[in-house]
């Protein structure tokens, strides 16, 4: 009687730690792609860099045509593998893990942003990265 009350607590504590695992899993199936800046270049319509970069974060309309710039993530791409791996990590620390995946998750990626200027027919004149989050201050 006494190894059916073990057996039903192992289980109940096992679903408690399956059912609250998910932030790091979360974070590490959500992440986002880097652009990939070989592609854009200079001369290219923006119509296309939108369809390569995404909607830009923020645009200006200047004198000679206007700028667009872009937020980024480098090292935040989705992982079914990471998110496999804290789950596994979950379940054998009994949701311990979560104390130390999220914050690895949260911290594995950098913000960076690119910044691209284009002329009166909307085509690619400059193209620039920054780590700063001043780019978006123009």
């Amino acid at each position: 009687m006494r190894i059916v009350n073990v057996v039903a607590l192992v289980l109940v504590l096992g679903m408690l730690a399956v059912s609250t695992s998910g932030c790091a899993v979360g974070m590490a199936l959500s992440g986002k792609h880097d652009i990939d800046k070989a592609s854009l270049k200079i001369g290219m319509p923006r119509a296309e860099v939108i369809n390569i970069a995404g909607q830009p974060k923020k645009t200006m309309t200047i004198e000679d045509g206007r700028v667009d710039v872009f937020e980024c993530q480098r090292g935040n791409a989705p992982s079914a593998g990471r998110a496999v791996g804290h789950a596994v990590m979950d379940i054998l620390t009994w949701g311990v893990w979560e104390v130390i995946g999220t914050p690895v998750e949260g911290l594995s990626s950098s913000k960076y942003y690119v910044t691209i200027k284009y002329d009166m027919e909307d085509r690619v004149t400059d193209i620039k990265t920054s780590e700063d989050k001043g780019a978006l201050d123009f």
